[in-house]
């Protein structure tokens, strides 16, 4: 049995693609430690980041590990303070430096260099963290 879409027979908001009826509903994705300690950087930074990752599998992690340490806040860093946050991105790097012989790191260390970009973007648009 599938919904129709469209606008409901007598319906005046005149809004498309919404289901008749239907109900919007939030969803928000659950996080890991690492995933969740990834910085909010500025955008240049970030995409310097993405950059390094992309040639450098790590080494864009690396780098915005210590900016973690000059101010970038992640999910993290309120639950588990900046020196958590701090060694969790370092982590990070070394994971993808030592499994990018066999892809995985490489892979790995450019969707964390897109995250850090994605994450930049909000920022400099004012949308709050946790989307």
């Amino acid at each position: 049995m599938a919904q129709k879409e469209g606008t409901a027979a007598g319906d005046s908001s005149g809004a498309k693609g919404v289901p008749a009826g239907g109900v919007v509903v939030a969803v928000r994705e659950k996080k890991g430690p690492l995933r969740a300690a990834i910085p909010t950087m500025p955008f240049p930074l970030a995409v310097i980041c993405l950059f390094l990752n992309t040639f450098i599998p790590g080494l864009g992690t690396f780098i915005s590990a210590f900016t973690v340490l000059c101010g970038a806040r992640s999910e993290l860093t309120a639950e588990r303070g900046v020196c958590c946050v701090f060694w969790l991105n370092v982590a990070a790097a070394l994971i993808q430096a030592a499994t990018a012989v066999i892809m995985v790191g490489w892979i790995m260390s450019i969707f964390w260099g897109m995250d850090m970009v994605i994450l930049a973007s909000y920022r400099d648009q004012g949308v709050p963290q946790d989307v």
